[in-house]
């Protein structure tokens, strides 16, 4: 009797819990109600949103956009589209960047992303919920982009004023393949930089007007001066980046031609031609750039204790300045480009490296070229004649003698342009040479400027990475 109660328990307990809910079909999956999702999946506080499709019961993921602003210029109410650039929601009509009347038929990348079929999936930039993503830019950089579409004339007219709009505009067509915009944008930065006299050149130092001193300010020049000097130097490695990025070459070989004549007034402006070379692979600035520093500064790299000091001053920055203690004896952390307490540009390992093997391979050039002058092909009238070896001794007697002269010896031993240059001179004042033939004469002129062109264009190889041949 107790076999069979405890039996019939058992069986009673099992049917309760195997049993199917009368509200399911027998080999179908359980469907659930909005409501008992939202009990079900109820998110914590610190989890984001969610929302429901009720007829697959399907999760969809909504980010949190409560931080995000509008733009107080570029939202309209009757925008078709809207774009997120940090924390920033533009909503723009989308007819304006595919139908720009300055646009050529090719497309850009909002048109080629718009005619993209979307799917069953909500469409992107239809709600400040969804909108699309931009990453890369700052909201300042995309309303000026933005400004380009809806600028008046009047106001395109005077753009040109306005090089940080024009350089925001530039960079940002070129990102999403403005080509017309870019194109005019670029042209535009190109007629400000090129004017007489250029606002470039103005905006900067003039030749000799200070000197690069320690902490990189001249110390007489004002607080204001110095931030002035740094914005406008800035500005200027602003544009060269810019110009090598959208490959706008005119843009690109005026620019430089700026910064070499800048470099004479202080090797700050050196040093920033030695970067950029670097950065950007600039061949044209890469040898003159190195060659100034060279010549006119005493550098010393950056050391192990340097790149200590500056993770210790970061640390100390974050805190008030009144709370950081001075500690005496210790030194302060040294930057890049800087100069330090001895008067030495600061350099990177790199950098280091590539003046040590410019001022061997210099060097050993004009040792080459001081015992053994160029060589070039007598006239046809000189070798017929017994006047080619009195030609050939009067060239390397002079050669031997000008190569000693005070005006060449004063000369740094990597200026071997310089010395060639100034051996030039010194030959055209040479005068009628008994055994020297009229022709050799202009071959042996031409000899000196091949090698001063051959240097000149050989002059980044010097400082260069790998082992370069001489070709002179």
């Amino acid at each position: 009797m107790e076999a069979a109660d405890r039996g019939n328990t058992l069986t009673s307990t099992l049917g309760s819990v195997a049993a199917p809910s009368p509200s399911i079909e027998q080999g179908k999956r359980p469907r659930c109600t909005p409501e008992e999702s939202l009990d079900q999946n109820k998110p914590s506080a610190k989890k984001p949103r969610y929302t429901l499709d009720s007829n697959a019961c399907s999760v969809i993921m909504k980010q949190d956009f409560e931080a995000h602003k509008r733009d107080p210029e570029y939202y309209f109410d009757d925008g078709s589209c809207i774009f997120l650039v940090e924390d920033t929601l533009f909503k723009v009509h989308r007819s304006r960047l595919c139908n720009d009347s300055r646009q050529s038929k090719d497309s850009n990348s909002f048109g080629t992303m718009f005619s993209l079929p979307q799917g069953r999936l909500e469409v992107e930039g239809k709600s400040d919920e969804n909108p699309i993503v931009l990453i890369g830019n700052t909201p300042s950089e995309f309303r000026h982009f933005l400004w380009s579409f809806y600028a008046l004339p009047p106001e395109i007219n005077k753009a040109s004023e306005n090089l940080p709009l024009m350089i925001d505009i530039a960079r940002v067509s070129h990102k999403y393949d403005f080509k017309d915009l870019e194109t005019w944008a670029l042209n535009t930065i190109h007629e400000y930089v090129n004017r007489k006299p250029s606002p470039i050149l103005a905006a900067n130092p003039p030749a000799q007007s200070y000197t690069f001193s320690f902490h990189g300010m001249a110390s007489n020049r004002t607080k204001s001066n110095d931030a002035t000097t740094i914005q406008n130097t800035e500005e200027l490695t602003t544009l060269i980046r810019l110009a090598h990025l959208c490959n706008h070459e005119p843009l690109l070989t005026t620019l430089i031609s700026h910064l070499k004549q800048l470099m004479s007034s202080s090797v700050q402006y050196a040093y920033i031609a030695m970067t950029l070379a670097d950065e950007l692979d600039l061949r044209s600035l890469r040898g003159v750039a190195y060659l100034e520093v060279m010549q006119k500064a005493t550098v010393v790299k950056r050391t192990k204790t340097d790149i200590e000091l500056k993770a210790m001053t970061t640390q100390l920055s974050s805190t008030t300045a009144d709370t950081i203690p001075f500690v005496p004896g210790l030194p302060a952390a040294t930057e890049e480009g800087t100069v330090d307490e001895e008067d030495r540009l600061v350099i990177s390992r790199a950098q280091q490296l590539r003046l040590l093997s410019g001022y061997y391979r210099l060097t050993s050039t004009w040792e080459r070229l001081r015992t053994t002058p160029p060589a070039f092909d007598h006239s046809s009238s000189c070798g017929a004649t017994w006047h080619q070896h009195g030609c050939t001794q009067s060239w390397v007697e002079f050669w031997k003698e000008k190569t000693r002269i005070d005006a060449v010896l004063a000369l740094g031993l990597t200026d071997v342009v310089g010395r060639l240059k100034q051996i030039h001179k010194e030959y055209e004042r040479w005068g009628s040479v008994p055994y020297m033939h009229f022709e050799c004469r202009n071959a042996a002129r031409n000899a000196i400027l091949e090698v001063i062109r051959k240097i000149e264009d050989g002059l980044p190889d010097f400082f260069s990475d790998g082992e370069e041949e001489d070709e002179w």
